[in-house]
């Protein structure tokens, strides 16, 4: 009886568990952003310049676009946001402890950099920095000797610290990723992917407070030093968030760009509105202005073609949270209280059926042009269906489906409750049995034997009778 009881409980568990995920979407769904409608009101696909585009939605973790998201690709300067990670979970993002905490580095951090035209901050060898303001100078102007010089209090070397950073890859489940120094400017097994990279954001947004104030700041005053007497004002490489230039996008609020030959341009940014908030990731936009843009800009100079550089990566985030905020609305496909179907149930107890509904309801982002009609309803219910039936059994399942691909399979749970009519299965088992091939068998061998038996009994009577 204790055995019987505690697998009861395992298998209520398993049934509870089940029908607290009953819908799971799928992974490989995501939309084509459109930046409009042609003259025939077809949708115009959005022209993105990256390489490698990942957009998650961070209030639900829907992944709304996915092009090549998991390829292994340079990051670059994205390298820097692990580095910033690193360091504030040593610091488990405690602010004051960072800015009462003093790092320095001599030449063993900046031998490597100096001719190379690395991104700085003007942190001299042996200067005093608080980690706040190196954590400052990481992840605003891109800092690589900040990078070099956390590493090295940190751990005990460079090594020591991409080690830690590959540790902290693993635990977060960044499958395509290794990290080979900590600032990103040389390629070689330095490597990572949109996604894993939108990963690492995701868990420093969520974790560190700190970290969400700095990545937003279009610039920042470092304090003075022994160096720098009137401290040093730094500014961010995320055009996004200065109000000064055209790439001006006000609900952006950082993260980090990323710039290197082999890399292409790449950032990392998430924004705000009106209570939705969106991720995106993006590597290998060009580097160079592209050649029909050199005539955009000879023809209009005050635009944003007109200067010497165009930065493709940041107008893919702007054209993606613009196509986002104003075309996506969470949309219900399901209603978790909406009957769908009955499904025959055999030896109920004057009943012969059970009602069906979804275990959950289902709702998630949509484009506000796509309509909800235009997503197919697979019912599929479980046959031969035995009483007893209890509120709350699964007897099917719901997949939703767009255009092939399925959005969510939803399991089907029964609302009515059917008992058991043993007079009924006791005639079902009987019918059943006089049905069965096993009876047509016995019944044939039983009046085989009897003709046999016939046979026999008359033959013996005529030889009685002839004697």
């Amino acid at each position: 009886m204790k055995l019987k009881r505690k697998i009861s409980r395992i298998l209520s568990m398993t049934l509870a568990i089940m029908l607290l995920v009953p819908a799971m979407c799928a992974d490989a769904f995501n939309f084509t952003p459109t930046s409009g409608y042609d003259d025939d009101g077809k949708a115009i696909p959005l022209e993105l310049y990256s390489e490698a585009v990942y957009m998650v939605n961070l209030d639900s973790g829907e992944a709304i676009v996915d092009i090549n998201g998991e390829d292994e690709r340079v990051p670059a300067s994205l390298t820097k946001i692990m580095t910033a990670v690193v360091l504030l979970d040593k610091f488990k993002g405690d602010e004051q402890k960072l800015k009462d905490t003093y790092y320095s580095a001599g030449s063993e951090a900046f031998d490597e950099l100096y001719d190379t035209g690395a991104s700085t901050a003007d942190i001299q060898p042996g200067e005093e920095v608080s980690c706040y303001d190196l954590l400052a100078a990481l992840l605003i102007p891109s800092s690589c000797e900040a990078a070099n010089i956390i590493a090295l209090n940190v751990s005990d070397s460079i090594t020591g610290f991409t080690d830690l950073m590959n540790e902290k890859a693993e635990k977060l489940g960044m499958e395509n990723t290794h990290f080979s120094n900590a600032h990103g400017l040389w390629a070689q097994q330095n490597y990572s992917s949109c996604k894993d990279m939108a990963t690492l954001c995701e868990y420093a947004i969520s974790k560190y407070q700190v970290f969400r104030d700095i990545v937003c700041l279009p610039s920042y005053h470092m304090a003075s030093t022994s160096y720098h007497s009137d401290g040093t004002d730094i500014y961010n490489t995320n055009l996004m968030l200065d109000s000064m230039t055209d790439y001006y996008y006000s609900y952006a609020k950082g993260i980090k760009t990323g710039t290197l030959d082999s890399a292409g341009r790449c950032l990392a940014s998430y924004a705000e509105y009106e209570g939705t908030t969106y991720l995106i990731v993006t590597m290998g936009a060009p580097m160079d202005k592209l050649e029909e843009d050199v005539k955009k800009g000879e023809e209009d100079p005050d635009s944003i073609y007109g200067g010497d550089n165009v930065y493709y990566n940041l107008l893919d985030h702007i054209n993606l949270y613009k196509w986002a905020f104003s075309s996506l609305v969470a949309t219900d496909f399901v209603d978790k209280n909406s009957e769908v179907r009955d499904v025959k149930v055999s030896y109920g107890d004057g009943i012969d059926y059970a009602n069906l509904k979804p275990a959950n309801g289902f709702t998630r982002l949509w484009p506000v042009d796509i309509s909800v009609n235009d997503v197919e309803k697979k019912i599929t219910v479980y046959d031969n269906v035995v009483a007893p039936v209890e509120v709350g059994d699964v007897l099917g399942k719901m997949e939703l489906v767009y255009k092939g691909e399925v959005l969510a399979t939803i399991d089907l749970v029964s609302t009515t409750k059917v008992e058991r009519s043993q007079v009924k299965a006791k005639v079902k088992i009987a019918k059943s049995y006089f049905e069965s091939s096993v009876f047509k068998v016995t019944l044939t061998i039983l009046i085989a034997l009897i003709v046999i038996y016939s046979v026999i009994h008359i033959a013996k009577i005529q030889k009685k009778y002839m004697k």
